[in-house]
């Protein structure tokens, strides 16, 4: 347990004051996000830089197509230690590790297409890199809090809807069998070696920061870009798939108060949207918002059909109820944050080349 937390209140009232934005568990704390340039790790590094007063350190790997972009955090550079490298390397997590009291541990693969074409790049990624992080806590930082984001993706195709933590666990694709695979590498930690961990299960998480050069890493960034370039969104199976969406500025709630409450360690939670949607609604939504966009029915390519789940949109009962967290952004606020920010940031996310660290 980090130093001051024995007399700490009980965590309802902490969990009460984080939800209004404060998070001040973190204030005098060191932080250290794993793929901390990506989507939900930068955004994650810009609040901790709100509250004041934290210690926030930032690994990333760079790695081409995978999401981290220097210009997610440009104009907090200066309020954050930026280490470009790969965790899977033994002598860089050795080192970061030491003395921090939070790892937030979103670094690997996302994409499940990308999964299937090299299987090996994503268990490197996804399975052997969390393995040597879980390995430096325990030999150098054995008391460090750590939140690892997994996926709704290890469910596989519903069987009941909504899904909560008890449904059954059959990935359809290499992604979400090595996700699922590095949950148990953290739990199995907890279990034997005492090491505080807590998985948050994401489904469709959306907004500022996420990558949006190419379409394998999810479909909400890829018909955001389409819209705004007035371009053509492509529905398989004449987008009546519904999916849970959440905004990030939700998400990243959820990360910090799972990091900040004890009673969170070895718990795994999903963290699903407000109400299901469909594709084709979402489509429709974007077009209306940016008054651009055209909507296509195609079939399903093949790669695509075989890992597609359905329907899919998840129970946050459990997270509710223990910590108090939902998500609170409506689906148009979000969108509309959204396309605002890239119609400003757009040089730095149509090309993957834009950005570079100073």
């Amino acid at each position: 347990m980090p130093p001051g937390w024995e007399n700490s209140a009980p965590f309802r009232v902490d969990c009460e004051t984080a939800m209004s934005g404060s998070f001040s568990e973190y204030k005098g704390r060191s932080v250290l996000i794993t793929g901390g340039l990506g989507f939900i790790g930068s955004n994650l590094a810009r609040r901790l830089v709100e509250v004041g007063d934290v210690d926030v350190t930032i690994v990333d790997a760079l790695l081409p197509g995978q999401g981290g972009n220097p210009h997610n955090i440009h104009d907090v550079r200066d309020r954050v230690t930026v280490h470009t490298a790969n965790m899977g390397n033994d002598w860089v997590i050795n080192h970061l590790v030491g003395g921090v009291d939070y790892i937030f541990n979103l670094a690997g693969s996302v994409s499940h297409l990308d999964s299937m074409v090299d299987p090996h790049l994503d268990m490197e990624l996804n399975c052997a890199a969390q393995l040597k992080l879980l390995e430096a806590c325990r030999n150098f930082n054995p008391h460090a809090k750590i939140v690892y984001t997994s996926t709704r993706q290890v469910y596989g195709e519903p069987v009941y809807l909504p899904v909560d933590e008890q449904h059954r666990i059959a990935p359809l694709d290499i992604n979400g069998i090595h996700k699922r695979a590095a949950e148990q590498y953290h739990l199995l930690y907890h279990r034997i070696y005492g090491t505080r961990v807590v998985c948050l299960r994401l489904t469709n998480t959306y907004g500022p920061r996420q990558l949006l050069h190419h379409n394998r890493q999810g479909f909400i960034a890829w018909f955001i870009r389409q819209a705004m370039d007035g371009g053509v969104i492509e529905l398989f199976g004449e987008g009546k798939q519904k999916r849970d969406l959440v905004y990030v500025d939700d998400v990243v709630n959820a990360l910090l108060l799972a990091g900040a409450s004890a009673s969170t360690e070895g718990e795994i939670y999903n963290l699903g949207g407000a109400e299901p949607v469909s594709l084709a609604d979402l489509a429709n939504e974007l077009i209306r918002l940016t008054g651009r966009g055209t909507i296509e029915s195609k079939p399903f390519p093949l790669e695509r059909r075989l890992i597609d789940i359905g329907n899919f949109y998840a129970s946050s009962q459990k997270i509710e109820t223990e910590l108090g967290w939902r998500a609170q952004t409506s689906l148009t606020q979000g969108l509309s944050q959204t396309v605002e920010f890239y119609s400003k940031n757009r040089e730095y996310y149509w090309n993957p080349h834009a950005s570079t660290l100073p």
